[in-house]
């Protein structure tokens, strides 16, 4: 079954940086262990995105979707330093590398125009205090009618 996530533009740009890692990361030496744990930590970063995407999508809580994009933000932008030191390492082949950074790049556009349509009226104070709409602090105390969203049947 396909998931609505995989629909959407971001998550197809996702699956774009995952697919052009995957080729360039399968030319890293087998024998060099530096680059083979970049390789892995590459992998999983853009294996993170996809799931915090789809985490993201399936809720309407607006604290949970913003702890999701913060964690593929944090994902994003260690895919775009990864290639920092590949030739440092021994990659000969760094240079393609810049594929991936201009598709991490078209992923930022897309995904601070996603960030912008979360709902800030479904929320439910993070006591936390990370994750709360603008305007609204930790100690909020919250109304019953502010919870309708909850009880709602749509794709909000």
């Amino acid at each position: 079954m396909d998931r609505p996530s995989r629909n959407n533009p971001l998550f197809k740009k996702s699956q774009e940086i995952y697919e052009a890692l995957k080729t360039i990361t399968a030319l890293f030496p087998e024998d060099n262990d530096y680059l083979q744990e970049v390789k892995h930590n590459l992998l999983g970063d853009s294996m993170i995105i996809q799931a915090k995407i789809s985490g993201a999508e399936a809720v309407k809580l607006y604290d949970i979707k913003m702890e999701n994009a913060a964690i593929i933000r944090k994902a994003a932008r260690d895919i775009m330093v990864g290639g920092n030191c590949l030739e440092m390492f021994g990659f000969e082949d760094a240079k393609y590398y810049k594929v991936v950074r201009e598709l991490v790049e078209e992923f930022r556009i897309l995904f601070a125009e996603w960030v912008e349509g979360f709902n800030p009226k479904h929320f439910i104070v993070d006591d936390w205090g990370l994750f709360n709409p603008p305007g609204i602090a930790r100690d909020y105390v919250q109304r019953d009618d502010e919870l309708n969203f909850l009880y709602e049947d749509d794709d909000e």
